[in-house]
């Protein structure tokens, strides 16, 4: 089945792209979500005029995620935490910390863009990388200081 997306999908195309996928994959994904449009007859009529406005909205979106992408580059959060035993943490820092405190350098995100295996529990720096686009993640500085 040929579709035509209507945004940017990794590993399948751009925003604009006629592209051949399954059936099923067609049916209950891209369909259904908004992601894409049946390649007819009538559909690639409208596709050139759409064409334009999906590429304006698609550029916007980039220069959106480039913007994010040249605030979070060089941050460094310091958090302070209270300590149990040599450098171990009472509690643990968590990506929903890492978000307030950007949030607090007026730089907004989501949780789910913070790509943490799981959280910090002992004094140190780590580097912990956040997601701002489909295929780029900054990496920032998160510093875990003892609250004294």
């Amino acid at each position: 089945m040929q579709v035509i997306l209507k945004k940017d999908i990794p590993k399948l195309g751009k925003a604009g792209d006629i592209v051949k996928v399954k059936d099923g994959f067609a049916r209950n994904y891209l369909l259904p979500k908004g992601l894409a449009i049946l390649a007819n007859q009538k559909n690639l009529k409208a596709l050139e005029k759409e064409r334009r406005i999906i590429l304006a909205k698609a550029e916007r979106e980039r220069k959106k995620i480039q913007s994010l992408a040249e605030k979070l580059q060089g941050q460094t959060l310091t958090l302070y935490r209270r300590v149990v035993e040599e450098g171990r943490l009472y509690g643990s820092v968590s990506a929903i910390d890492i978000v307030k405190a950007l949030e607090e350098r007026g730089i907004e995100i989501d949780k789910n863009q913070v790509l943490l295996e799981e959280p910090i529990k002992s004094i140190g720096v780590y580097e912990v990388k956040i997601k701002v686009g489909a295929d780029l993640s900054v990496p920032i500085k998160v510093e875990v200081i003892e609250e004294k």
